[in-house]
């Protein structure tokens, strides 16, 4: 006696393909999606160390110029370097909080005290070839800018001063900033 069975075709159907399918599109959709939110956040990390980097710089530059005056002018007179590096600060309204004020790093500030400079007209810095300087030099606008404020005589025998810098980007939908900020002292 012959048994006959029945042979079921073991292939899959049309509709299921067509779901296999789409359930496969669908995954590498939310890949490529997170994906490309990883690259703007890395992005946007690196946009920020850079600007912490400026910030900083814009600190460690205001602390630069007050050692060069206390220990360079008037035959290292420190009292004297404080007071001209607190005039000089005052000149330059570096501490009107609307404005602050910029400076040229690439201009040793003994040879030329223009190196730091009022913002009144507007501190336009970039990172220009590798240097953070005034346009003026040439080279491709980096997107930051940079302002320092110096708040003159805060302590309370006036040998003490507040340094704020503020480093703003554009990117994405706004912009972006970063602020340090540091006392600096007169040591002498």
């Amino acid at each position: 006696m012959k048994i006959r069975t029945k042979q079921k075709n073991s292939g899959f159907t049309l509709v299921e393909t067509l779901v296999a399918i789409a359930i496969f599109v669908v995954s590498v959709l939310a890949m490529l999606i997170s994906l490309g939110g990883g690259i703007k956040n890395v992005n946007y990390v690196k946009q920020k160390i850079i600007a912490t980097y400026l910030a900083q710089e814009g600190i460690e530059y205001f602390r630069n110029v007050r050692d060069n005056h206390v220990l360079f002018d008037d035959l290292n007179d420190g009292q004297v370097g404080w007071d001209n590096f607190t005039a000089q600060m005052l000149a330059n309204q570096c501490n009107d909080l609307t404005l602050g004020c910029g400076f040229d790093d690439q201009i040793f500030p003994q040879s030329d005290p223009n190196a730091v400079f009022s913002c009144a007209s507007g501190c336009e810095l970039n990172l220009l070839n590798g240097k953070y300087v005034v346009p003026t030099y040439g080279g491709d606008d980096s997107n930051f800018r940079r302002s320092v404020v110096v708040l003159v005589n805060t302590g309370p025998s006036g040998d003490m001063m507040q340094v704020t810098s503020t480093v703003t980007w554009l990117q994405g939908s706004g912009p972006n900033s970063v602020t340090f900020s540091e006392n600096i002292f007169n040591w002498y």
